[in-house]
């Protein structure tokens, strides 16, 4: 995850992880709520269905749908 970006997109990387830009900046769980909304956009679930399980202040996360 890559908080204050220029844009908001995700790219997949060439080992299948995703690389999430956003433009939230990372306080109060501004990042987080972005991501989760990006990713359930991207994956075509609900954004309920989306959780981030582990990496919660990091830029390093794993997330569950």
């Amino acid at each position: 995850v890559i908080p204050r970006a220029r844009q908001n997109c995700i790219t997949v990387e060439q080992n299948g992880s995703f690389r999430v830009h956003t433009t939230a900046v990372p306080t109060d769980g501004a990042a987080n709520a972005a991501v989760i909304k990006m990713m359930a956009k991207y994956l075509n679930v609900p954004k309920s269905q989306v959780k981030i399980i582990r990496g919660e202040t990091s830029h390093d996360k794993i997330i569950e749908y």
